[in-house]
């Protein structure tokens, strides 16, 4: 008690409240009163200093600058060599299966396509239904594993996703049918063209991607993406120049035709296979539903638009000699590639980045070239050949390198 007044006795970590009003009364006096009083409680000087620093000092003067940014994590602990190990087998694994189906359905349905035989040759327009069917049932059953196997579980889905909402299932019509047209000009191409011709120039799917995804997706492409694109195509071109090679006239102009018509195919498979994959892209980010039943709704149209086809092309031939007319082994095996390939690759493209993309591109086209040279023997490799292929693959790996984001990226 001083002059009638009366003080808090100050002690380190009391009450915020009584702080307060300490302050309060400290404030309503003079400079000496506060010395005095300060001199009586040294001890409580440097929790009322710190306090008041951090309540009216603080507060006011800082309270313009941005807070600092939190410090970073510490890093994370180094992964154990066995999950190190169990990694790196799964992108060896991801590298093989992309190559394996890349290549393989290309040569298989090329050399089923070019195989001598007696008898009627399988229609394209059938194979392709045949993939349809097959992938609406490997898709089904993906969807049954998905909900415990239960087929109340799997009734209930189907029903609630594609019965029940036709809206969001007519808009699978778009893509299913350009996928169906897609499917139907490869076997046209490979009838056509030799596999390594085919696998280089449907390397132009990248440059189509690319720019429907500028236009519809609003996407953005670095200076390296625009530069490996006119790589593509300065490497297609390459690949599609005229050859010298000694040849009876009439072998010469029916092969020329032949390629012509074969590269034209490509073209629109191309145009035809970026628009709808980024349209197909769009429709799976605005909804949530599950990629597989996504895929049976395409397999449903896909199958609706492919029996049309074998019925208006090839009616009179599948009237004759049924719709199943000249299958074996290899055909099946066609079937089975191109229905399951794209699920399989689904599947172990999360393991894969782009540099290995880019490695089972350049894979698949090198033994592509080597196997049609030496087995099936359709196929001479000009020096041009190998410049073009050789900027093409260059224009693969550019495109999937992820350089430093450049300030102002191009945008169509």
């Amino acid at each position: 008690m001083k002059d009638g007044i009366q003080y808090p006795s100050v002690r380190t970590g009391f009450r915020e409240e009584r702080m307060t009003e300490a302050y309060r009364r400290l404030t309503r006096h003079g400079p000496l009163l506060h010395i005095c009083w300060l001199a009586d409680n040294l001890r409580g000087l440097v929790s009322i200093t710190t306090w008041l620093s951090s309540r009216y000092v603080l507060g006011t003067c800082c309270a313009s600058r941005k807070p600092s940014p939190p410090a970073p994590p510490p890093a994370a602990s180094r992964a154990p060599p066995a999950v190190v190990m169990a990694s790196s087998r799964l992108k060896y694994v991801s590298l093989g299966v992309l190559v394996l189906q890349t290549t393989t359905l290309v040569l298989t349905m090329r050399y089923s396509r070019t195989l001598p035989g007696e008898g009627p040759r399988y229609l394209a327009s059938s194979a392709v239904v045949s993939a349809e069917l097959l992938k609406i049932l490997a898709c089904t059953l993906l969807v049954f594993k998905e909900h415990s196997y239960s087929p109340r579980g799997l009734n209930r889905v189907l029903t609630e996703e594609i019965v029940n909402k036709p809206m969001e299932t007519l808009k699978l019509a778009i893509p299913s049918g350009i996928y169906t047209l897609q499917n139907n000009l490869l076997y046209v191409a490979l009838s056509n063209l030799d596999a390594a011709t085919y696998q280089v120039t449907y390397q132009l799917k990248i440059l189509t991607t690319a720019l429907f995804s500028v236009s519809m997706l609003g996407r953005r492409l670095g200076v390296y993406q625009w530069l490996s694109l006119l790589i593509l195509m300065a490497g297609v071109a390459l690949v599609q120049w005229p050859s010298e090679s000694p040849a009876v006239p009439e072998q010469k102009q029916l092969s020329a035709g032949s390629q012509f018509v074969g590269v034209v195919a490509v073209l629109v498979a191309c145009c035809s296979s970026g628009f709808a994959g980024v349209y197909f892209e769009k429709i799976l980010k605005e909804t949530k539903q599950s990629v597989w039943v996504r895929n049976i709704q395409l397999g449903l149209f896909g199958l609706v638009f492919g029996l049309m086809g074998v019925f208006v092309y090839d009616g009179e031939r599948v009237r004759e000699s049924g719709m199943f007319q000249g299958y074996n082994g290899i055909t099946w095996t066609v079937v089975a590639l191109q229905a399951l390939g794209g699920l399989v690759i689904a599947a172990v493209i999360k393991y894969a980045d782009n540099i290995l993309k880019g490695f089972a591109t350049s894979l698949s086209i090198i033994l592509s070239t080597l196997i049609s040279y030496f087995w099936l023997q359709d196929f001479d490799p000009t020096s041009v050949f190998f410049l073009g292929a050789v900027l093409v693959i260059a224009a693969t790996f550019l495109y999937g390198y992820e350089g430093k984001p450049s300030p102002n990226p191009s945008r169509a």
